[in-house]
């Protein structure tokens, strides 16, 4: 139990401070070029807008490929790439940069689907008012999908919670390499357990915190 205490003391805020580093930066790529590319598969395959469908099925192709790789095998595919970028990939940065390249696809289709539910007869009207598309995805768009975004940041933040623990596995840093180092290369049951339980605390806080947001902006 002393060791236990003895390791938490010393490794936990670090292992935080990494995690938190890993998932926010992944986070805003992630959401940022997630909308992008959301939107673009959402307005070329739109009659409204620029309905192109070799280009819609070409990106989304794209986003399904990445998309279909279990995380671990993208970790492994990505050590080259990120190797050539920064040098040492095992390293909170490179954690970062992998999981900002899971982050993209999954936001986008996340978005795509929320820009999708928006009343077909909300966006007719905006067409017919003589609305160009810039004005109707700032003013009609993005409003009218903002709870579900808020939503979709929610599930892709927890979802990087899960990745970052895997990112441990290749000694990246973060708390998900805390429990693996200590909690089960090392057999100390006490440190896994607290892990589980910060993260389990995280998670409930994270989805609380954004369905509030989210039913503030539910019209």
């Amino acid at each position: 139990m002393e060791e236990t205490i003895e390791i938490l003391q010393q490794y936990l805020l670090s292992s935080l401070v990494d995690t938190f580093y890993m998932v926010s930066v992944a986070t805003v790529i992630g959401v940022l070029f997630g909308t992008i590319i959301g939107l673009g598969l959402f307005l070329t395959n739109h009659e409204y807008f620029y309905k192109q469908p070799l280009i819609n099925q070409i990106s989304g192709f794209i986003v399904n490929a990445i998309r279909s790789l279990p995380f671990l095998i993208l970790l492994v595919v990505l050590l080259v790439p990120i190797t050539w970028l920064i040098k040492d990939p095992y390293t909170p940065t490179g954690g970062a940069i992998a999981l900002s390249i899971a982050a993209i696809p999954f936001y986008a289709r996340i978005a795509e689907g929320a820009f999708s539910e928006v009343n077909a007869g909300v966006i007719e009207a905006a067409v017919a008012a003589g609305g160009n598309t810039a004005l109707i995805v700032k003013d009609v768009l993005i409003p009218e999908s903002l709870p579900a975004l808020i939503r979709g940041v929610v599930l892709t933040i927890i979802s990087l919670l899960g990745y970052s623990a895997m990112v441990g596995t290749i000694g990246a840093g973060g708390i998900g390499d805390l429990a693996i180092q200590f909690g089960y290369n090392r057999y100390e049951t006490g440190v896994l357990i607290a892990v589980i339980v910060i993260l389990v605390i995280i998670v409930q806080l994270i989805q609380w915190a954004g369905d509030r947001l989210a039913n503030h902006f539910v019209k």
